[in-house]
């Protein structure tokens, strides 16, 4: 019986945006066996492999390889040999200045099947994130794709200037170190020194800057703002239409760097509306939700018993995730709630209650649980009610003491415990020190807790008062635990959601950009 023999998908991850990548690629990755992947493609990739996918870094940074492509080639192809899925991540599209086709025929020669999945290119994927259209109506009709780092073992060029010269919009890679030399090539062949330039840094990626100048300037004018690679040339008139359409480099967030610390379930939901405003984001999960320490036994008997009670409370959206994951593992399901009222510490827990077809009666007006118990206080007035609050282990007693002191016979079901988490792969005191982070959130108290026990409390006073470090706090109780710490929370919501967290987080931004007009 023949050996298995594997399949090598080369996939074009597209040029940094998380979403720019196509379905198929995305599919190649969840498949993948063995997932070798370039410097430029987004790590966030990369959690998207199955368990057990072996991950190689092949570096491929300007002559610079963690794995010379020869050894790369012979390395896929044996992987493949060996009968697994390899998928080949490379940046961009894969047959544009990705090497691509060297691979494919390394892969033909050696028999091994393989598949071509096509990527979003820089080539016109970062001017457009800067403003420009390769082609447009009265500028350009014709455009052109360069190289601007040729295979340093040639004799001589093969590039043809003088054609170029005449060509409505040129994109080259690889370009910032020959910059001066590739203007003047362009111009010697006849295209006029005015001729407008623009130079694209990390373009598509929060990071992105970038500059419009001419041919003559542009080298100089990337030496003023430093722009360094990877960056993308464009020459032609279409350019200069980047000062009046960039659209990237103007949201609210742009540029900002900013660090969340909600634990790995929840980080994703703040992170992406942060990236959305055009923010770089950090996560660096301080908290990680793990079973109580009772083992769910104070929520089985509670399920057990559940006839007793008149209304449930949830206190959290992971509450009542967990609750019902666990109700379905002890053989119930909505249905378990029937005939009880319920009630939700804010319009997200409730949401997540909705969507599962259940009404909640009660939702308080500040999402607190002192405000909470208010509201069942005075809802139930004349009637003393058996309640069950289903919440994490290490949860405030403050919901739990209010309602007995009124006269409420309360039960407490843990769901879940939140314990210390590690910060990521980040090293969070240098990021602190660096000036370059501009916001610091937190969505719970023991997220600020476990955050200064990670990073010290002294070098979050000290960013706050030496490098304009901004504290948001998703609450008041949020905050005053920051205070506890000697640290202020400069941005604080009306409303205690993540929504509303992110909503502020740019308008405090906003206003002062207003300011400084």
């Amino acid at each position: 019986m023949p050996e298995k023999i594997g399949l090598v998908y080369i996939v074009g991850a597209g040029p940094g945006d998380y979403g720019l990548i196509t379905l198929k690629g995305l599919e190649c990755i969840k498949a993948a066996d063995v997932l070798i992947y370039d410097r430029l493609v987004n790590e966030k990739y990369l959690g998207l492999a199955k368990d057990g996918c072996e991950l190689i870094y092949a570096g491929k940074q300007s002559s610079d390889h963690a794995i010379p492509q020869d050894r790369l080639n012979e390395l896929i192809a044996d992987k493949a040999a060996e009968g697994r899925i390899v998928t080949r991540l490379k940046g961009g599209d894969p047959y544009i200045f990705g090497r691509g086709g060297e691979e494919a025929l390394l892969l033909r020669e050696r028999g091994i099947p393989f598949e071509v999945v096509p990527g979003v290119s820089a080539f016109s994927a970062v001017p457009a994130y800067a403003g420009i259209p390769v082609t447009h109506r009265g500028y350009a009709s014709t455009a052109a794709v360069i190289t601007g780092h040729e295979d340093p073992a040639k004799e001589t060029s093969d590039i043809n200037w003088r054609a170029l010269a005449g060509i409505g919009t040129l994109v080259f890679f690889m370009g910032v170190k020959n910059l001066a030399k590739i203007s003047e090539n362009l111009v010697a062949a006849g295209m006029p020194e005015t001729t407008p330039a623009a130079l694209i840094e990390r373009g598509t990626t929060p990071l992105q800057k970038s500059l419009i100048s001419d041919l003559k300037n542009i080298a100089a004018a990337a030496a003023e703002k430093n722009i360094k690679p990877p960056s993308i040339l464009v020459v032609g008139k279409t350019a200069e239409l980047g000062g009046r359409l960039n659209w990237f480099e103007n949201r609210p967030l742009s540029g900002r760097k900013i660090i969340v610390t909600r634990a790995r379930e929840q980080a994703s939901e703040l992170s992406a509306q942060l990236e959305r405003l055009g923010a770089m984001v950090y996560e660096t999960p301080m908290i990680r939700l793990v079973p109580p320490d009772d083992g769910y036994e104070s929520l089985k008997t509670a399920m057990a018993e559940i006839s007793r009670y008149q209304m449930i409370v949830f206190t959290s959206v992971n509450g009542v995730s967990r609750f019902f994951e666990r109700a379905a593992e002890f053989g119930h399901d909505i249905r378990i709630l029937s005939g009880l009222s319920i009630a939700a510490i804010g319009e997200k827990t409730a949401d997540a209650l909705r969507a599962r077809y259940l009404n909640v009666d009660i939702v308080p007006g500040e999402y607190k649980a002192e405000n909470l118990a208010e509201k069942i206080i005075e809802t139930h007035k004349s009637k003393k009610l058996d309640i069950l609050v289903a919440r994490a282990q290490n949860a405030r007693d403050t919901l739990v003491e209010a309602l007995r002191e009124a006269g409420h016979r309360v039960s407490v079901a843990h769901v879940y415990k939140t314990v210390h988490d590690a910060a990521g792969p980040f090293d969070i005191k240098e990021m602190l020190a660096s000036g370059e982070i501009d916001v610091l959130t937190f969505a719970s108290s023991s997220t600020v807790d476990n955050f200064m026990i990670a990073a010290g409390a002294g070098a979050v006073t000290d960013a706050v008062r030496n490098n304009g470090l901004k504290i948001a706090a998703i609450g008041p109780i949020t905050a005053s635990t920051c205070a506890k710490y000697g640290v202020e929370a400069a941005i604080k919501p009306a409303q205690y959601t993540i929504d509303a967290l992110a909503g502020e987080i740019a308008a405090y931004y906003a206003a002062r950009t207003a300011e400084t007009r």
